[in-house]
């Protein structure tokens, strides 16, 4: 008895030793009501559940998103899965920050209390009826608040986008655009500026957005509007065309709206952004490659001068801007005035012949195709392209290509190429390969 008693005392001795810093000074514990029981952290956000229990608020939402709907301490079964903040613990753990600032505790601040779905809903009913009345001032208002509340937290633009706000704008968008454009721009621009927040939209919120007038308000915003507003509406009618989902109505109407293919080209000539620029790569390259008139946009994109532009682009583009830029080459060079202009211009072969194993394997696809359709269509006796892609080292690199592999598409034309070239090797000078291999890894 003595024994466990000294036992007992010489563990309490023990204990006050350890909780004692290396100065000897007893160090601050958390008093145990004021930590999380999933991470033992003092809490920031205290919130209870149902099971009555209170937890800090990151750590018990993820909790919940990794789909347990049971308490973690008590492992009851939650009746809600809405946590209720907890301002009397809060106001406490405050105080007793402010307590013991001598220790170096910063108080923690008053958070703020996320939107719940309950919120959501009484805006979208408020926006809903803005838009039957055509109160635009009313809707900026209400769109401003959505999109305040989204950028708040991560937490609160899942809620808002999980209670259908995409539709909800994509309606208001489509309800305003049926009036006069100059009356409605501000709230137009306000609600084009909280989508692209939401993104990606649903079938319905896409139907709303591809509406006629809601599409010539996206190209009144693309041709004319200010920086932002172009940015705004090219991602939009990204996020249209690249749905497979009426896909051929959408580019139909985008290739006869005028000003459409000009303004898309002027996010080319004059970049906003890399983003935007790839957003109307990728919106060219589906007017080019999807849709039932291809040559005709085609050689309107030719006029407008894209062959030279994206060429000079291919120079020093990063890996994404690349492979689109190189796409919508490969589609404009399947019209007879595309491929012309390519042929008349000094970079065309020794930019593509660089990009095969040196951008990624869409890229050196795209750029084996190009080269094929130049060559395949070459008519000059003296051998045009054929000559000029030998000069840069093609031949040495398509051999290359075919002993690291491809697909089976690629390495058909991969043959061909050779093929074709093959017969002016004789004729010409190759200049020394080793260049467009500096960097290459090889897996041999």
């Amino acid at each position: 008895m003595i024994s466990s008693w000294r036992k007992r005392r010489a563990g309490k001795r023990a204990g006050k030793e350890q909780a004692r810093n290396e100065n000897g000074e007893m160090e601050l514990s958390i008093p145990r009501d004021f930590r999380c029981p999933i991470s033992l952290d003092l809490m920031k956000d205290p919130v209870t559940l149902s099971s009555g229990i209170t937890y800090d608020r990151p750590n018990i939402e993820k909790w919940i998103e990794a789909g347990n709907f049971t308490c973690p301490l008590t492992n009851r079964v939650l009746r809600s899965l809405e946590p209720i903040p907890n301002h009397i613990i809060r106001k406490k753990i405050q105080d007793w920050c402010v307590e013991n600032r001598s220790h170096g505790i910063e108080r923690i601040p008053t958070p703020r209390v996320p939107v719940s779905s309950m919120e959501v809903s009484e805006i979208f009913s408020k926006i809903d009826v803005a838009c039957k009345k055509q109160d635009g001032s009313r809707c900026l208002d209400l769109v401003a608040k959505v999109k305040s509340l989204a950028k708040e937290s991560e937490r609160n633009k899942r809620c808002i986008v999980s209670n259908g706000t995409g539709n909800v704008l994509s309606e208001a968008f489509a309800a305003f655009s049926m009036a006069a454009f100059d009356e409605n721009v501000s709230v137009l621009e306000e609600i084009l500026s909280a989508l692209v927040i939401m993104f990606p939209l649903d079938g319905e919120a896409k139907g709303f957005l591809g509406s006629a007038s809601a599409m010539h308000c996206l190209i009144r915003f693309l041709s004319s509007g200010d920086l932002s507003s172009r940015r705004n509406a090219v991602l939009a009618l990204k996020e249209l065309v690249s749905s497979m989902e009426d896909q051929r109505k959408i580019l139909n109407q985008l290739s006869e709206m005028e000003g459409a293919i000009e303004a898309l080209m002027k996010l080319i000539k004059s970049p906003i952004c890399s983003t935007s620029t790839k957003a109307s790569l990728t919106i060219i390259y589906h007017m080019i490659t999807s849709y039932g008139n291809e040559k005709q946009v085609g050689n309107k994109l030719v006029n407008l001068g894209i062959v030279p532009l994206l060429l000079e682009m291919l120079v020093d583009a990063e890996r994404g801007m690349c492979e689109k830029a190189l796409g919508v080459l490969d589609g404009i060079f399947d019209t007879e005035q595309g491929r012309e202009m390519a042929c008349k211009n000094a970079l065309t072969m020794p930019v593509l012949v660089k990009k095969i194993l040196r951008v990624s394997t869409m890229g050196t696809e795209f750029s084996v195709s190009i080269l094929w359709k130049l060559c395949k269509n070459e008519k000059k006796e003296d051998g045009g392209v054929l000559i000029e892609a030998l000069q840069v080292g093609a031949f040495q690199k398509l051999l290359l290509l075919l002993q690291l592999g491809c697909v089976e598409k690629t390495k058909d034309r991969v043959s061909d190429l050779l093929k074709m070239l093959n017969p002016y090797r004789s004729k010409i000078e190759c200049v020394d390969p080793i260049d467009h291999f500096k960097g290459l890894k090889r897996p041999f």
